[in-house]
């Protein structure tokens, strides 16, 4: 056998050894739940957790892939394990938008023919019923599109394919709240790929942040109209996550093939521009973001490979980003790939689920490292409702420790894609057993709906997540 020259040799045995030290830190690391968190078992499920929802009463509704999306949405309950069935909506709502209407209904639109052909049906699922209202037809079938809550509660309903491949539906269209019907935007035609990234931005419009590199602000009042907003610095992202914090879009990764890198817009100023910030620990595409009480992004799932979606070289554990401190920390691993079909949600006790994925059948649940850092602070009371701008007060035996008070829409994802999520952080002070808690200035930034209020102590250890609702005006 013939042996490379001396230097390389030494070389290649100090990798190895580098390697070995490595794997040696991340096992003694992996063995410290407060530094990495852990993972439970894998759960083992009838459907694909395809398309998931975190209901205003704290459990999640999930319903599958393909011929999936005909039957009956499933029920878990993250307190004690046990799936149900929801009623069947009364056709296939696989490949739908969803988002949360302000009174907790969640409003569904569109749904699948076949791959690329687009239903133009839209429903609204009660949690307190239990029950399925169908509303009226759209202008068109839509097959990947994407709803997002106006500061009113009506809601834009955006892209999404009618008949075939690249047959986009190109207009977008309002549904009003009030009356249950639609207006649609003649004025703001554009061809937007699948699942456009938007956000409702703090100036009332909403902000096309991705997957393609230009962003545009769409005006959704009278017959809609786009303008032009800044670039991104990398290129297009598809299949990459994007979130909302305090008004600030940041995009994580996507592209094929992916990248690691990670950007950021200031929607707050005057004249917004993309940035990067730090990059992730490894390539993604087909990720997926949660934001947590603490005001840092958890990052689970998708594929480092450069195809689609490229099942041999998963991704498997999790990091955690801190917009704070601009820094990444590298978390405990799961098991199952979870790619193309995955989704991840916020649970009311601080936990994360992830499950699906392309004919996959299961989910795993996260703990995240705070979970592990003691005691978490009790909230004895607090409103359920709140006004924009208005204080109100928790009570708590923990106030002096209190450091956080954030505010995080509930979960409502499918294809990398929350159409529901953003964390608003907010200004409290502290009194004799209680705080004094400022709701967010206005509808903007936390339009009207149902969302979870935690409280984080000096330790970074959060609540329990109790349920609080933004009315409509």
């Amino acid at each position: 056998m013939r042996h490379p020259p001396l230097p390389r040799r030494c070389a290649v045995l100090a990798v190895h050894l580098l390697g070995l030290v490595v794997l040696g830190a991340t096992s003694a690391r992996a063995q410290v739940p407060s530094l990495t968190g852990r993972w439970s078992s894998v759960l083992t499920w009838p459907i694909s957790a395809t398309h998931l929802s975190l209901m205003p009463d704290g459990k999640v509704l999930f319903f599958g892939e393909f011929a999936e999306g005909a039957l009956p949405p499933r029920r878990w309950d993250p307190s004690t394990g046990a799936l149900t069935t929801y009623p069947y909506a009364g056709y296939n709502i696989f490949c739908s938008g969803h988002s949360f209407l302000s009174n907790g209904k969640l409003l569904v639109t569109g749904g699948h023919i076949a791959s690329h052909v687009g239903l133009p049906d839209t429903s609204a699922f009660d949690f307190n019923t239990n029950t399925w209202t169908r509303l009226p037809d759209m202008n068109a079938g839509r097959w990947y599109p994407t709803n997002t809550t106006l500061s009113n509660g009506d809601v834009v309903v955006i892209s999404g394919e009618i008949a075939g491949a690249g047959d986009i539906n190109e207009i977008p269209q309002r549904f009003i709240a009030g009356t249950n019907t639609w207006r649609t935007l003649t004025g703001a035609r554009r061809n937007l790929p699948f699942y456009p990234k938007m956000f409702l931005a703090p100036n009332g419009q909403l902000f096309y942040a991705g997957s393609l590199r230009g962003s545009l602000w769409l005006n959704p009042n009278g017959n809609g109209a786009w303008t032009t907003g800044p670039l991104s610095n990398f290129g297009g992202r598809s299949y990459g996550p994007a979130v909302f914090i305090d008004g600030k879009v940041t995009l994580f990764g996507g592209g094929e093939p992916p990248t690691a890198t990670v950007e950021q817009i200031d929607l707050t100023v005057a004249a917004p521009s993309w940035r990067y910030v730090a990059p992730m620990s490894i390539r993604r595409r087909q990720h997926n973001a949660v934001l947590l009480p603490d005001g840092t992004v958890l990052i689970v799932g998708g594929s480092s490979g450069s195809g689609f979606d490229d099942a041999t070289s998963p991704v498997r554990h999790a990091e955690l980003y801190n917009p704070a401190t601009n820094t990444w920390t590298s978390l405990a691993s799961q098991v199952r790939y979870r790619g193309y079909h995955s989704t991840a949600a916020l649970l009311p006790d601080g936990r994360v689920l992830s499950a699906g994925g392309a004919n996959e059948r299961t989910a795993e649940v996260f703990s995240p490292p705070y979970l592990f850092k003691g005691a978490r602070p009790v909230i004895t009371a607090a409103p359920t409702t709140s006004q924009p701008g208005a204080t109100f007060s928790i009570t708590t035996p923990d106030a002096a420790r209190i450091t956080r008070v954030s505010l995080i829409a509930l979960n409502s994802t499918t294809h990398t894609f929350d159409m529901n999520q953003r964390l608003l952080t907010l200004a409290f002070t502290r009194t004799s057993g209680a705080l004094t808690v400022t709701a967010p200035p206005n509808r903007n930034l936390a339009p009207p709906g149902y969302y979870q209020l935690f409280i984080v102590n000096d330790a970074g250890v959060p609540s329990y997540g109790r349920r609080l609702r933004i009315p409509p005006p």
